[in-house]
């Protein structure tokens, strides 16, 4: 069995990985998470995916090193993770009636060969109406003021949602396990 490394802190990447029954360690990348002038949010997603992995590669050298970052995108605008209160009232109004697309960019590093498997999967939302009351009611029930969008889509967020559109429902979480599972399966990972 090769090591398998996930270059993330998250504990909801760490949960979702788990489901794969795979061992596993984790540690989280030291980079640069800013956005680049004119760069678009799917290049920013696949471009945080890679640097994760290969942040390290230098001290993981025969490992599969698991990268993943995700953006959720209203519009033209990339909403980040809200920190607030206020700031997750404001996301989730904005949102209310309207669709969010969320872009989850995914690496495979290989860092004995260097080999990279790299891909963007996107999932699309569509939120109800939603009353000020019922944004203010679901935020202090579930406080999910680390999501990008402000909403946990594998708690009581579902309840925002008229529907969803995607290929990989827990890519919406942050980690694309489908595609992941491709990955895997590429480098000789047998699952289960």
């Amino acid at each position: 069995m090769r090591n398998i490394l996930l270059a993330s802190s998250s504990r909801y990447r760490h949960e979702l990985l788990q489901r794969l029954r795979l061992p596993f360690e984790s540690a989280a990348p030291d980079i640069d998470e800013s956005p680049r002038t004119e760069e678009s949010a799917r290049d920013l997603v696949m471009r945080l995916a890679r640097e994760k992995a290969q942040a390290l590669a230098g001290n993981h050298r025969d490992h599969l090193i698991i990268g993943s970052d995700q953006v959720a995108v209203l519009g033209e605008r990339i909403l980040g993770k809200p920190h607030t209160f206020e700031r997750a009232c404001e996301q989730l109004k904005a949102a209310s009636g309207r669709s969010v697309s969320f872009l989850t960019g995914l690496a495979l590093l290989d860092s004995h060969t260097g080999r990279l498997q790299l891909d963007c999967i996107p999932f699309t939302v569509h939120f109800r109406e939603l009353s000020d009351t019922s944004i203010e009611r679901y935020l202090l029930a579930e406080q999910p003021y680390d999501c990008a969008g402000s909403f946990k889509s594998e708690g009581l967020g579902i309840s925002l949602f008229r529907k969803t559109e995607g290929e990989d429902a827990t890519s919406l979480v942050g980690l694309p396990l489908i595609r992941l599972v491709d990955m895997l399966l590429n480098e000789g990972i047998q699952i289960p």
